[in-house]
């Protein structure tokens, strides 16, 4: 099955040489092909408090916090604490934040959206951050899934690089550890950053789930947002591959391309395009190009290690899911068939703790309730004394 790759919440053409344009080519929007959505495409409610976000910052709770605490690290207090919203992390799903408010869960960048519309409300200045850290990947519904990581910082403007993270003058909101979080080289990002990037999750989540008409309506409201950003190009692209139009496809990836010509993940999208028009001398010299830039893509050793599982070599199993989690140590699924390797050589304690370390890290419910059944699995064996093999 080809696989391509979706860019989520990505840097918005951070690395290109080129300057971006203001209004996208309207060559690349294929109207005519798609039917209409079946929801409202649109950020203008991205922002929007509703009446139970506005009770709930006039509730004393919320008041009381705020005298106690102060405003920024009240209002933090208040959305995140373990004893009064009970805010979970799930990653299927990008949310406005009146929505992740009402669901009491999000993603990294509905939670964001949800701390910034409260804090608005409340008068703090407020500024986005693209977090320069390995972007993490996943797959879903036949697609490889990049995302990389944002937060939100309130009060003033944050300090230079050079004066370093001063948390007295700015609360950064991040779910790395607090001490982690000057750690890391931050670009500011404008809220219409924030809108094309809440506008391409969308596509992608609709892509995922194989409604290409709604995916494409989000991807149009996406490029046309920030006509400078890769990541909705790709995910356009895609969207027309899938759809069987392959010239548009192409048209698309290559305006990304003159973006960054060095976009590995575009590369690899392109490719396979090129075959299906067959320009197949084109596309091996693409191929070359793209073993040049990222000769090991994500999956690469993980895709070989199930291979060896299959045939019963868990040895050689186990060793190649273990230099996929060296290069992606936070990935539930490297961590859960690391766990099954070391189960299938009978190395039980070690099977169970990365098996709870995949649970750990799941950002959905559904993956951590199938980790967490077969972590009951291997704790009942464990108290049989039975031998795995």
């Amino acid at each position: 099955m080809k696989r391509f790759i979706v860019l989520l919440s990505v840097l918005l053409a951070g690395c290109s040489s080129v300057m971006p344009p203001t209004t996208p080519p309207p060559a690349l929007f294929a109207d005519a092909g798609f039917a209409p959505p079946s929801e409202p495409v649109s950020a203008k409610e991205l922002f929007t408090l509703s009446p139970a976000m506005k009770d709930y910052l006039n509730s004393p709770r919320f008041t009381q916090l705020l005298r106690t605490k102060g405003s920024r690290h009240g209002l933090i207090e208040a959305l995140y604490s373990k004893t009064d919203l009970k805010l979970e992390y799930e990653s299927t799903t990008t949310r406005t934040a009146s929505q992740t408010y009402a669901a009491r869960a999000g993603n990294c960048l509905s939670l964001v959206i949800m701390t910034a519309a409260f804090a608005k409300e409340l008068g703090m200045p407020v500024h986005y951050q693209s977090v320069d850290v390995d972007s993490t990947w996943s797959r879903n519904g036949g697609l490889y899934l990049s995302s990389s990581h944002i937060n939100i910082s309130l009060g003033n403007r944050a300090v230079d690089a050079q004066r370093g993270y001063d948390p007295d003058r700015v609360l950064v909101v991040d779910f790395l550890p607090r001490e982690d979080a000057g750690k890391f080289r931050t670009r500011e990002l404008e809220e219409e950053d924030i809108v094309a990037l809440y506008l391409n999750n969308r596509a992608a989540e609709a892509l995922v789930q194989q409604r290409l008409n709604d995916a494409y309506w989000w991807a149009k409201a996406a490029v046309s947002a920030r006509p400078g950003a890769v990541s909705p190009l790709n995910t356009l692209g895609v969207i027309y591959q899938r759809h069987g139009n392959p010239a548009l496809a192409e048209a698309v990836f290559k305006a990304a391309l003159e973006r960054e010509p060095e976009n590995a993940a575009v590369m690899r999208n392109l490719q396979p395009v090129l075959v299906s028009l067959g320009r197949n001398a084109e596309a091996a010299e693409l191929a070359k190009r793209i073993a040049s830039v990222d000769p090991f893509p994500p999956y690469h050793y993980f895709e070989k290690g199930m291979v060896a599982l299959r045939a019963g070599d868990f040895d050689e199993a186990k060793a190649l899911f273990e230099r996929e989690v060296k290069r992606a140590p936070y990935n539930d699924e490297f961590r859960f068939w690391l766990g099954i390797a070391h189960m299938r050589l009978g190395h039980l304690g070690d099977a169970r703790e990365h098996i709870a370390m995949a649970i750990d890290n799941s950002t959905r419910r559904d993956m951590r309730e199938l980790y967490s059944a077969k972590l009951a699995h291997l704790r009942k064996i464990a108290g049989t004394g039975t031998r795995v093999r």
